[in-house]
């Protein structure tokens, strides 16, 4: 059986073919361009999206499974509230946790805590 090997003429054309694909995909540019004429609700729901941000990355968590990230993350929201009392300055925490855990999870879990069978962090 008789093996290809790539000539560098070869390989030069795979590269040129590979960046005229992916040529004009910018994906960080996906909100750079103003939206043409949008009316007040619209920009409303649009600074929204923007808006919208998750947890930021944890290298304790490098797995694709991030069970674990979501419970550490509720449970750090927790330990806010008991240590300050405040739910306002509290809030960034309540969004990482919401953002990365099933909202069933966290449902049940706020459900617990007024029931005082929650198993984490009591506040």
């Amino acid at each position: 059986s008789r093996q290809h090997k790539p000539t560098p003429h070869s390989t030069s054309l795979l590269k040129k073919s590979a960046s005229a694909i992916m040529g004009e995909i910018k994906l960080n540019k996906i909100f750079t361009a103003a939206p043409p004429e949008l009316n007040a609700e619209e920009q409303a729901q649009l600074a929204q999206v923007q808006g919208v941000r998750t947890t930021p990355r944890d290298v304790r968590f490098p797995s694709t499974n991030q069970a674990g990230h979501c419970w550490n993350r509720y449970n750090e929201w927790l330990v806010c509230l008991k240590q300050t009392q405040d739910e306002e300055g509290c809030k960034v925490l309540r969004h990482y946790a919401t953002s990365i855990c099933p909202s069933i999870w966290t449902e049940k879990w706020d459900e617990e805590r007024d029931e005082g069978t929650f198993p984490g962090v009591k506040v």
